[in-house]
């Protein structure tokens, strides 16, 4: 059995909120959904888009993180992403991964990436965009 990747996500954006920031910080677009999850970054590495690598954070806490808070936790399973025509994996963290939790981060993604297709095709920006599956759990 391998040990557990124990990682420190940064928080961007809290289960809850509608506004989809960019790795800077600033607003890119409103979600027509609320996203269900605790959404950040592992800060010091880097996606194929050129930004740190994306995080959701399971977490069975009745309130939203906070955005900017710092979590200490392990990493789950890895979702193969592609982001206008780049790799884009996700890291999926929290202390346990179960079916359910799959299933929600299945829909998630593919919501997610029917969502965007339509954004980069309103922006005229080239290059799919596409949730592929898991590439580790």
């Amino acid at each position: 059995m391998t040990e557990p990747i124990v990682v420190s996500v940064l928080i961007e954006i809290p289960r809850g909120s509608r506004i989809k920031r960019g790795a800077d910080g600033a607003a890119d677009f409103i979600s027509p959904f609320a996203n269900p999850f605790d959404y950040g970054c592992i800060p010091g590495t880097l996606a194929g888009d050129g930004d740190p690598i994306d995080a959701i954070v399971l977490s069975t806490l009745p309130v939203p993180r906070i955005r900017g808070e710092w979590v200490e936790t392990q990493r789950l399973a890895v979702v193969d992403f592609v982001d206008a025509g780049q790799l884009d994996p996700k890291w999926i963290c929290g202390e346990v991964f179960s079916e359910k939790d799959r299933l929600a981060v299945t829909r998630f993604f593919t919501r997610y990436a029917r969502m965007k297709r339509a954004l980069y095709r309103f922006r005229r920006e080239p290059g799919p965009t596409m949730f592929r599956g898991f590439l580790e759990t």
